[in-house]
């Protein structure tokens, strides 16, 4: 004999339980792998109730998509406090443990999943490279540049990165050869590497440079990337 009655759930709670439930399978398999009736039983419902809230799986791999994006996006907002170093390097850490906890999912949205090619999905792509672009904007002095766009090497430098952030995510993904905590801080390095080329090639980039070393203390990430540079440098040079 039962002693509880099950509750039922609202229709926008039951919507959100599923999503929920789709992320988690999505998130440890391909998209491609994960069915409906696989949804529904750990959902606790009937595979007819899940059609009832959503057309069918792209539907709900999209609306799933659309919480992760926004999870994801959420990685890249750090308070503008402290050496430009040690900001992204937490960002970065942040950033790979979504992608760490999101793997099969990350990488089959990047590269190629059962709602790539749709509008509604490069659309939440676009938004989160967008926000991590502007975020990183931000650490950059944006307010600064009051209502003048960004200096384009500036754009491209910070575009570049996202971008490498994003196929870094991916190699690693695959196989995880090199250790995480590695790969997060050459990613630091690599920003700063690319903030240095451009530097040397546009006076405004350079005065950004500049303002940023400032700030940076021996012993942080950009600090380390000098020493490992000087390290590489022939012996009487």
């Amino acid at each position: 004999m039962t002693t509880g009655v099950r509750r039922r759930m609202g229709v926008e709670e039951r919507r959100q339980q599923l999503i929920a439930v789709a992320l988690e399978l999505f998130s440890h398999r391909s998209p491609d792998d994960v069915s409906i009736d696989e949804i529904a039983a750990a959902a606790g419902i009937s595979r007819p109730l899940v059609y009832h809230y959503f057309p069918g799986k792209l539907s709900l791999y999209e609306a799933a998509l659309r919480r992760a994006a926004e999870d994801l996006a959420e990685r890249f907002v750090e308070p503008r406090e402290g050496p430009l170093g040690a900001r992204l390097l937490r960002v970065m850490g942040r950033f790979f443990d979504f992608v760490d906890e999101h793997g099969p999912g990350f990488s089959a949205l990047m590269r190629g999943g059962p709602a790539v090619g749709s509008s509604a999905t490069n659309a939440l792509i676009d938004s989160v490279r967008q926000a991590a672009y502007d975020e990183i904007l931000k650490h950059l002095g944006k307010a600064a540049f009051g209502d003048k766009a960004p200096p384009a090497r500036l754009q491209l430098v910070v575009r570049s990165w996202v971008s490498l952030a994003e196929s870094t995510a991916l190699i690693w993904l695959d196989g995880r050869r090199i250790p995480r905590a590695e790969l997060e801080l050459q990613l630091v390095h690599d920003f700063a590497a690319l903030t240095a080329v451009s530097a040397a090639y546009d006076p405004e980039m350079a005065a950004i440079l500049t303002r940023v070393l400032a700030d940076e203390p021996a012993d942080g990430p950009f600090g380390d990337l000098v020493e490992r540079l000087i390290a590489l440098a022939p012996q009487g040079a």
